[in-house]
């Protein structure tokens, strides 16, 4: 007679991370730089932005592009809202996972009347960033 006893020790098995830390590295010179923290929420993903050196007062329009900060395909795929004294928040109608799948950046823009200019940018998937709460293999074959 064989028996089977398996324990749902902590964390789910959809694998995955709950949340994600972006660096936005300085571009162009704007002395510009910080992070963006996305974190799954449902269906959706909140997008936190943190700029030191930002301008005080000056709305800096920020979206996520697919490509990466190297290869940026200059049409946004989703807004975010304008990055303003350095901070942003977003809820982007997209799983975390999603954005993790495929190559997107999280790039700034120096202002809406220079959309020209990137200040900061950050990779999101295929490798850019660092996540947290991450499924680990459980060392038990399964």
């Amino acid at each position: 007679m064989a028996l089977l006893f398996v324990s749902g020790c902590g964390g789910d098995n959809g694998g995955g991370s709950s949340s994600k830390t972006v660096d936005l590295g300085e571009q162009n010179g704007s002395g510009e730089s910080g992070t963006a923290t996305l974190t799954a929420d449902g269906g959706k993903t909140k997008v936190v932005i943190s700029l030191d050196g930002a301008p005080s007062g000056t709305p800096q329009p920020a979206h996520i592009h697919k490509g990466s900060c190297e290869d940026l395909d200059p049409t946004p795929a989703y807004g975010l809202t304008n990055v303003v004294d350095g901070m942003s928040t977003t809820d982007v109608d997209e799983p975390l996972d999603e954005l993790e799948d495929e190559d997107y950046a999280i790039n700034v823009h120096k202002a809406g009347t220079d959309l020209k200019t990137y200040v900061a940018c950050g990779n999101v998937g295929s490798g850019g960033g660092s996540d947290t709460n991450t499924e680990t293999d459980s060392g038990y074959g399964y």
